[in-house]
């Protein structure tokens, strides 16, 4: 039996430990924002990237094809080499994605540096939420899975906050600055994050359960002793050890079972990440300066309420952090969905009311215009306080040790398959009406509830070694132990 540490030092460092590993989240926020401030410059003739509506909307969500590949592919690859490498690589990756964007000559060449960036950010976003739930204690790993998320929005703000400041001194995002046109800027301006991103990746300790699995046990055994403060090494390295031992013969690598072709645990990780993309949150921040515009914004106005609203979605997302391991995870969901339901119901009903001026553009009369623009920041503050971070805590909880990793694999690509779907299809479902567009969302607000209140369990408490098949259809929280 080990000698205890200090519990102050220790909870220092599993956080600075997880903040580190969340560092993915804020490539992965400032990745899918950054592109907001440069859209509309990238559509006009110019920019000398003449844009129709199709290609526009493919332009803004190519990132996501490689998001999707790479979080597919991040699991087996983890599982392979470990968590570390992952992270140095998809820095690697993004960082040289944000350089080729800034300088791309045309839309083809953007497409692909875009989508190389993508691949990073998908792995960032399956190792960050596995490895922080690898290394964190029961007591608190919803607060620490949910810096994830916190780190998303940070990285939405800081993208929106650049783009605004970049086009507020260029005058227009289309309009050159130091010798490149404003809208580049915006791009390399994503070389600094991926870089500390990278640099932090080489200074983490080695996720204890992969370590177990690879044999080296020595070295889990340091890890478990000064990041998560165990006392008892050996006991739980021997729990660590069975619960591989007993799911290696039935799923090791295998995420097969009866219903559909997988086995119904992945399937509910799948569900959650559709469900988190369907709600239409990426909407808002894709295309929030046009929304904004149609309610009467000029460009420079519309940038700043981005802004504003991507400041909302953090300070909720750290009520989120608080409230967490409080309350627990599914009735934060539940109340989110009815708040997700409502705001993008009177969203759709606000936008009925909208005209169409000579350009095309939506324009909303009074009090129409207000209406819009509350419930799209209250739509932020439900999903912010609830399935923005809360769906990363469950995706890291729900599955076995021994399919962690490729199970959130999957679960992560099909996010990104969502998010890439619901991108790409805006500017369409836009012009047949945002009528439709908001009310296709508030559609699956409302399935969400329904989809949690039945299927996702209470995780709040519960050790990852009592995640057995059997476990995971319970609702109530074990107590957590000591």
């Amino acid at each position: 039996m080990s000698r205890p540490a200090d519990p102050a030092s220790i909870k220092r460092r599993v956080i600075a430990v997880s903040i580190a590993a969340a560092l993915g989240g804020f490539l992965f926020g400032f990745d899918t924002a950054v592109i907001n401030g440069a859209v509309d410059a990238l559509a006009g003739d110019v920019s000398g990237f003449d844009l129709g509506t199709g290609l526009k909307g493919f332009a803004v969500s190519s990132a996501l094809i490689g998001c999707a590949v790479g979080a597919w592919f991040a699991g087996p690859v983890s599982n392979k080499f470990g968590r570390i490498p992952v992270m140095v690589v998809a820095a690697a990756m993004f960082f040289v994605s944000a350089i080729g964007s800034g300088l791309a000559f045309s839309v083809v060449d953007l497409i692909v540096w875009r989508v190389i960036g993508g691949l990073g950010v998908g792995a960032a976003s399956v190792i960050a939420p596995a490895y922080i739930a690898e290394v964190s204690p029961a007591a608190i790993r919803g607060r620490l899975g949910s810096l994830q998320q916190l780190a998303i929005v940070l990285g939405i703000f800081a993208a929106l906050l650049s783009d605004a400041l970049l086009a507020g001194i260029a005058g227009e995002a289309d309009q050159p600055l130091w010798g490149l046109t404003a809208w580049r800027w915006m791009f390399m301006v994503a070389a600094i994050p991926a870089l500390v991103y990278g640099l932090m990746s080489l200074r983490l300790p080695e996720s204890p359960r992969y370590l177990v699995r690879k044999g080296e046990v020595k070295r889990a055994a340091e890890v478990l002793q000064t990041v998560t403060g165990t006392i008892d090494t050996e006991a739980k390295i021997k729990e660590i050890t069975g619960t591989i031992d007993t799911e290696r013969s039935e799923s090791l690598r295998d995420l097969r079972g009866s219903r559909l072709g997988l086995k119904p645990i992945v399937w509910v990780g799948i569900l959650l990440s559709v469900f988190q993309q369907f709600v239409g949150i990426n909407v808002i921040f894709y295309y929030s300066t046009t929304l904004w515009q149609s309610v009467g914004f000029d460009e420079s106005s519309a940038l700043l309420t981005s802004v504003i609203t991507s400041v909302t979605n953090i300070v909720v997302t750290i009520v989120a952090i608080l409230l967490v391991d409080r309350i627990g995870r599914r009735i934060m969901l539940l109340v989110g969905s009815v708040g997700m339901t409502v705001t993008l119901g009177l969203m759709a009903l606000a936008f009925s009311f909208g005209t169409l001026d000579a350009s095309g553009t939506a324009t909303l009369p009074d009090p129409w215009a207000t209406v819009a623009l509350v419930c799209a920041n209250g739509f932020v503050v439900f999903f912010g306080a609830s399935w923005g971070p809360l769906v990363w805590v469950l995706l890291g909880e729900i599955f076995p040790n021994s399919i962690r990793a490729g199970a959130l694999a999957v679960a992560a690509a099909a996010q990104w398959v969502a998010n890439f779907f619901i991108s790409t299809t805006f500017p369409a479902f836009a012009e047949i009406g945002l009528t439709f567009a908001y009310g296709f969302y508030a559609f699956f607000a409302l399935l969400s509830f329904f989809f949690v209140f039945f299927k996702v369990p209470e995780t709040k408490g519960r050790e990852l070694e009592d995640m057995s098949e059997d476990a995971k259809v319970e609702r109530r929280p074990r107590r957590a132990r000591a």
